[in-house]
């Protein structure tokens, strides 16, 4: 088994971590992983997207022309990566800034409402854990126990106050998705 995910939409957004969560969470399961991150130079607002690979077996290259799995937080990685997604993939979108919808019609398709959500709860930093627990429900590709502890082990010492929020908003996420076809 080898599952491969793009994660994408504007720095500042927690798309890096929240590969380095899922990463991590492979990690302790015992899967072979890879984390391949790229950004523009720009630290807020710019592209960012994050290739992650899980595998039982070696992984030959972190570098990829499809994925199982892709991740769009914005127009421009849906219109960049929808193409990408393996048929019988996986496409997970927030809605918000969304203008045009996806087309694909051989991919499953499923939307996540987590920028309200965040801004609702009152926190937008909540937004990349409500993404990665919709992830999480739909691909069933590590378990909820295994990112609980990826966060306990990644988040800094300092911001360990943070980690109940962001288990909430992980279940959030899990709760948020819906399948649009």
């Amino acid at each position: 088994m080898q599952y491969e995910i793009i994660i994408s939409g504007f720095g500042g957004q927690g798309i890096l971590f929240m590969g380095k969560i899922l990463t991590y969470a492979g990690l302790l399961e015992g899967k072979e992983i890879t984390w391949y991150p790229s950004y523009g130079p720009e630290q807020r607002g710019g592209t960012a997207n994050v290739t992650v690979i899980l595998s039982n077996k070696r992984i030959s290259s972190p570098i990829l022309n499809e994925y199982n799995t892709a991740i769009t937080l914005n127009q421009p990685s849906l219109e960049k990566f929808e193409k990408t997604i393996k048929s019988n993939g996986t496409l997970i979108y927030d809605k918000y800034g969304i203008t045009k919808m996806p087309t694909r019609k051989d991919i499953q398709i499923f939307e996540i409402d987590a920028i309200n959500s965040s801004i609702k709860e009152g926190n937008s930093k909540m937004f990349n854990m409500i993404i990665l627990g919709g992830l999480i429900k739909v691909t069933k590709i590590v378990k909820i126990e295994s990112i609980t502890n990826s966060l306990k082990k990644t988040i800094q010492e300092y911001n360990q106050k943070f980690l109940s929020m962001n288990q909430y908003a992980i279940l959030k996420g899990m709760n948020l998705i819906k399948k649009i076809k």
